[in-house]
């Protein structure tokens, strides 16, 4: 079988969906799938600032393709890049002919696997991720019948969670069963908890470390988590510390509220971290903090409940399907500080709940979500859908111009 991913990041892009990207690849390359990648990229400064970028790095065993995104670094222009992935698919396409099309976030690269099935007439399948199924859709109209072409015609829709399933539903009037659950999934090799070390146990008595890990964004509750921790150093004996890790469109606004807030002694930025270092991160910390406002999947709570790690998360979509409040982690409603603040305390100062949360994840994380089990799941997809005759029905208006993210085409 011969796939072609089409992937709107990858590394060196640092986003969820880089991670999900790089370890799906490796899997299918595992199970001697022949897979090229189209990823596209940012390579002008706006958008290396935001998420990192440059041409996508090299993967064994994977032919790795960039798609510079030119277009929308220069108004938008999304169409324009989904015509150079197109061009760039069939050249590939006219060498050795691909089998199947399994694009990454329905919006642009869906609609590029839409036009390429149209166009070579096999089959593909799109995975909705993360702000593709929150945000896009809701903008403005074309982007609305973009996203309905893309879940009402692609071959399979792959989707992380049922909450996020009834969120897109909602949004775009998909009916429920077009959707193929398949959850997030985590290196399970790679991410283990530290040695000799019991799972939940504070590995630093004097200072507790919490860390947030991930995209750098008000969305994902980076600037909460600043307050919630500066409450926090008011209410314990102990000196914890705060590490938030990574890059992102609100980076420069974490650092202006530390520094307004005077925690510079007790908060680290750590800007970009390389994605070989990140199973470090986490062994270093005591309690993970995600005060995400949604998700589609969260890699990152997957990371740390595969190292062992205790979880404060909130209630909202793609969180929920993972976490439950007081068996396998602590939840909060989102944007709610005080609360956050509280569970964070409660995490700080219980060492028996500490580990019966932490090992209770753990063994779900091993059972549900490792590579092994989900990359079975989707390869079942795969071989569904070879030899089947694409849905070419569908066709969309001239793209408008007023939509938000003509304007900060980084955020999508």
């Amino acid at each position: 079988m011969r796939v072609l991913f089409i992937s709107r990041r990858y590394f060196p892009a640092i986003s969820g969906m880089s991670v999900y990207a790089l370890n799906l690849l490796r899997e299918l390359v595992r199970r001697e799938v022949d897979v090229t990648l189209i990823a596209q990229y940012r390579g002008d400064p706006q958008g290396q600032k935001v998420y990192g970028g440059g041409p996508p790095i090299p993967l064994p065993g994977v032919v790795v393709l960039g798609a510079e995104s030119v277009g929308e670094t220069t108004g938008g222009d999304f169409e324009r890049d989904i015509d150079a992935v197109v061009e760039l698919a069939l050249r590939e396409h006219s060498i050795r002919p691909f089998d199947l099309i399994h694009a990454q976030y329905g919006y642009p690269p869906g609609l590029a696997a839409l036009e390429l099935s149209k166009r070579l007439g096999i089959p593909n399948l799109v995975s909705i991720q993360g702000g593709d199924g929150h945000w896009v859709g809701t903008c403005c109209a074309y982007h609305r019948q973009a996203m309905q072409a893309v879940l009402g015609h692609s071959g399979a829709v792959l989707i992380g969670s049922a909450s996020f399933a009834r969120e897109v539903q909602a949004h775009n009037g998909t009916p429920l069963e077009r959707f193929t659950l398949i959850p997030g999934a985590v290196d399970t090799q790679r991410f283990v908890p530290r040695q000799n070390l019991q799972v939940g146990a504070l590995k630093h008595d004097g200072r507790p470390h919490f860390l947030f890990h991930g995209r750098v964004d008000a969305r994902k509750g980076a600037l909460d988590l600043v307050d919630a921790f500066a409450g926090l150093l008011g209410q314990t004996a102990s000196s914890p510390r705060l590490t938030i890790s990574g890059i992102g469109p609100d980076s420069e606004r974490v650092a202006a509220r530390v520094k307004q807030l005077n925690l510079s002694d007790h908060v680290r930025l750590t800007g970009y971290v390389a994605y070989e270092d990140v199973p470090a991160v986490y062994g270093d910390a005591d309690i993970f903090v995600s005060p995400t406002y949604a998700e589609g999947f969260s890699n990152t709570i997957l990371e740390a409940m595969a190292s062992g790690v205790p979880v404060v998360s909130t209630q909202v979509v793609g969180v929920t399907d993972c976490l439950r409040h007081g068996e396998n982690g602590l939840l909060v409603p989102a944007q709610d500080i005080p609360s956050l603040t509280a569970a964070m305390l409660r995490l700080l100062e219980d060492s028996a709940l500490r580990r019966e949360l932490a090992s209770a994840a753990l063994v779900e994380v091993v059972e549900k979500y490792s590579w092994l089990e989900v990359g079975t799941r989707i390869l079942k997809t795969y071989h569904s859908l070879v030899g089947t005759t694409p849905d070419n029905q569908w066709q969309l208006p001239p793209p408008e111009n007023h939509c938000r993210y003509r304007r900060e085409p980084h955020l999508l």
